[in-house]
Parts: structure tokens; sequence; C-alpha cells
């Protein structure tokens, strides 16, 4: 009887005395830490928004109590992801335009824009997201059937890549646009001495300066709703990859209202405005919302024919891309993210690009080791040209879904023989260390299990190609989460916060 009671107390004593109070407890799980050990965990417990343990089952739940506890029922768990290049402002006002995303015809593409006028009634019509690939079409769209259904309100739409705009010649007119415009990194395409609408690159800046942007009310709306379908995948945090001067101003009034749910680190765009911006008022490191960086355009893509190559186009004779960044300038801004202590992030697509880019990044290197500057896309790179992701500490920034977006049409762009350094997601990560990675949303989806499927299968969301493409550059689905975790966080300077 004596040691019943001894044995009582004992155990009324320990329950009493079971562990820190959290807010949560997640048990019967596969926690995948993603540390340098990659260690599995059993179970975890959070209080105030962090997690304070990660271990056993036995030993979290012994020592921790929580009103809130959650079996997951041996499910696999990640941290949460982050998008390392997306573009949330074109995303919001996309949603706003005439969606054009995934149209399959020149016919499909005009009837959405007709709908769109009939609901709307605006007198500048703006759509975003076609892609002539998905019709059947190698080339390039005119403006004949949009000047016949919109003969006086201006019509101007944006390609999936962001990087060429189809204009009606009601929208060229009020640009200012003719057949004798000349554009330094951008083409204004003729057809007969006449021009076809379809303006590309740096020519865009001529059409956009028109163009009416939504109201402030509309594009808070518009984020909002765009954070909800972020966190319903799982994504914690976006690279923001290119920055107004008015988007930073409007980023940072949500986040100092706390209307800013998932965390975004800002790109501003090399912009002389954004430049006078940031000697006056330096870094912004907010609640959710952190610039640090600048983006810069070294050249168009692919798919519209800007991205600059070192040899000819293989489908377009004696064309070889856009330089959309005189190298004076690149140079210059290189030497101002240097003075000023800012990461550079630098769009990349053709070969010649990355080159000159890969040996002007040296510089930062020399200065600081620690740099961080970033190769957004890095997407065809002559292989004599990989060594410098290693040699200077250059970070890749890929987009696994555009490999397998663009393996339709790719080697009619570049040949074959060019394809040994296009898209080379293992390579880059066997030469750089690390990858961040991202989707480039809206030019894809923000779906993060089509990049996931993309970088370990190389293949679409149907499964083409059968063997994957270019399947010898696949990842594991171990580099993969990594780039979308902790090496995300890395080439952003979180990974002593996130």
């Amino acid at each position: 009887m004596k040691l019943f009671s001894i044995l009582a107390i004992v155990f009324i004593v320990t329950s009493c005395m079971k562990g820190e109070h959290v807010d949560l407890i997640v048990h019967n799980a596969k926690i995948y830490s993603m540390d340098n050990l990659s260690k599995v965990y059993e179970a975890m417990a959070i209080k105030d928004g962090k997690i304070i343990e990660l271990g056993p089952e036995r030993q979290i739940l012994n020592k921790y109590s929580s009103d809130k506890e959650l079996n997951a029922e041996g499910r696999d768990l990640y941290p949460g992801l982050i998008d390392a290049h997306g573009h949330i402002m074109s995303l919001a006002r996309q949603r706003l335009s005439v969606e054009l995303f995934g149209c399959k015809s020149m016919d499909d593409l005009l009837m959405r824009t007709e709908k769109y006028q009939s609901k709307k009634k605006t007198d500048f019509i703006v759509g975003r997201g076609w892609d002539q690939s998905l019709w059947g079409q190698k080339e390039l769209p005119t403006n004949e059937e949009l000047n016949k259904r919109f003969p006086e309100i201006p019509v101007c739409l944006i390609r999936v890549d962001g990087h060429a705009i189809l204009a009606n010649d009601a929208a060229l007119q009020l640009a200012g646009i003719n057949e004798k415009t000349k554009v330094p990194g951008g083409i204004v395409t003729l057809k007969e001495g006449k021009c076809t609408g379809l303006l590309v690159d740096n020519a865009m800046d001529l059409m956009n300066a028109v163009i009416k942007d939504f109201s402030e009310k509309e594009l808070i709306e518009a984020i909002s709703e765009i954070q909800r379908d972020l966190l319903q995948y799982g994504i914690v945090g976006v690279h923001e990859a290119g920055l107004t001067t008015a988007d930073f101003q409007l980023m940072k009034k949500m986040d100092k209202q706390k209307l800013l749910s998932i965390q975004v680190y800002g790109m501003l765009m090399n912009s002389e405005e954004n430049k006078k911006m940031i000697l006056k008022e330096g870094k912004y490191f907010g609640n959710n919302f952190k610039v640090q960086s600048f983006k810069m355009y070294g050249d168009g893509a692919l798919g519209s024919r800007g991205a600059l190559l070192k040899n000819e186009y293989s489908d377009q004779h004696d064309h070889f891309g856009i330089l959309t960044t005189p190298i004076g300038d690149m140079e210059e801004w290189v030497n101002f993210c240097i003075n000023n202590d800012f990461q550079l992030n630098t769009h990349a697509i053709g070969d010649s690009t990355n080159a000159i880019l890969l040996k002007m990044y040296k510089k930062a290197h020399d200065k600081n080791p620690d740099h961080r500057w970033r190769i957004e896309h890095a997407q065809v790179v002559d292989p004599v040209d990989f060594d410098y992701f290693e040699k200077y500490g250059i970070i890749p920034s890929v987009q696994p879904t555009h490999a397998v977006s663009d393996q339709r049409w790719a080697e009619d762009r570049i040949g074959k023989a060019r394809l040994e350094g296009a898209y080379a997601y293992k390579t880059l990560l066997k030469k750089a260390g690390l990858l961040a990675i991202g989707t480039d949303f809206p030019v894809e989806q923000i779906n993060p299990f089509l990049t996931i499927h993309a970088a370990c299968a190389r293949k679409d969301a149907n499964n083409i190609p059968n063997g994957g493409f270019l399947s010898n550059e696949k990842l594991s689905l171990e580099e993969c989460m990594r780039g979308m975790t902790y090496w995300a966080a890395i080439s952003s300077f979180s990974e002593n916060q996130t």
C-alpha cells in the first residue's frame, strides 16, 4: 500500500510538470528539416510562430504540452516553400487584365479580348499571357485581325514571357510608334515597311509609358488574392523579381499595414528613379518585406528570339538576339551595387549574355567573396563558362518549368549542339554548390508541384516528353526541395531569419 502511494505521488507530480506549454505539437510525421545532415524527425513543438524543437515523438510529447496537437498520420512535412523568382505585381496586373494565359489560337485571343471589353468597357485594353507556340505557329503574330476588331480603342497584349507586346494601330499611334521608330535594345517589327504591332524588349517601354495603371485599391485586392493562392500551395516567401518605385512604395505600405502575409524579398528595377530613391533611403527591412537588391535585364527571351546568343539563331539567319542593357550601363550598375552594398540579380538567357555577366561579376567577388550576386535564369550557358559560377560565388536562379515548357521549340531556336549547356540545372548545381529555384510566375504557374515534377522528371504536367527533356540534368527531390527552401533563403541573405 505504501509503495502504491509513493508511485501514485510520483506519477501525479511528473504529470503536472510535463513540459513547457507550446502553441502546437506535430507528431507521427516525417519532418524533413533540410539541415546540412538531412535529418528527418518524428515530431516538433511550435511556439510564438517558431519551431522550438524537433525530435523523436516520445521526447517531444513528454517534454511539451499543448492544447492543440496535430497527428500527421505518417505524412511528409517540409519547411514552407520560397519561390525564388516570381512577379507578384505582374500577376496582380494580369488578373486585372484580359487573361490570355493558355489561349489556343489568334481567334481565342480575340474572343477573350472582346469578352473582357464587353464587361469592362475600358478606354485602353490590356491583356497578358499569349504564347503563339501553343497555336502550332512558329512565327510571332501581327496585328491585322486586332485592327479589324478594335479600330479605335488602343489594345496592348503582352506575351507570356513579358518580352513582347502585340499592339493594334490605335495603341501604336498613341505611343508615337511608327516604321521609323528605333529603340536601342528593342525591336519595332516591320513587314513590307509597315509596323506589324509587335514590339520586342526595350521597344515595349514606349507602350508601357502610355498604359494607365490600375488603382491602388484594385492592386491591393489582387495581391491579397495571390497571397492566399500562394499559401494554399505552402509557399510562404517570394523573391519579387523587378519592382518599380511605385511598386516598392505599394509593397512598403502593405507591409506597414500588415497586409503582407508572406515574406517578400524585393529586387528593384535598375532605373534611375530607383537609384535616386536608394541613395536617399538605403535598404529596407520591414516586417515581411525586405529590399537590398537590384534586378537588371541583360537580354530578352528565347521564345521571342530576344535572348543574346554567341552564334546566330538556328531558325533565323543573321539574328543573334538583343542586349537590352548596353555593356557600359551594365558596368555602371555593377559598380553602383558594389559601392552601395546591394545584391545584383541579372536576367540572362542567352549564352552571350551569360558570358558577359559572369565575367563582370568577378568584380563583386574581388570586393566581397560573400556578395551572393545572382544570374536569373542562366538558361543557355556555353559549357566553357560554367566554371565562373564556382570560381566567383555566383548563384544560379533557375525555373525548372521553363525547361519543359520550352522543349517544344528550344532545339529549333538554338540547335542540338547548344542544348548541351541549356537548362543545365544539375551541372549548375555541381558548379555553384546551390540553386535558387522558382517559377517565374505568371510566365509559368505558381504550383510548386509542377516545379518539382519538372526538376526531378524533366516532364510537364502531361508527362511529356517521354524519358524527360535533357534528362541527364535531372535534380533529386532533396536537391529540388533545398532549392525551394534553404538555398533560396541563402540567395536572399535570409538563412538566419527564415
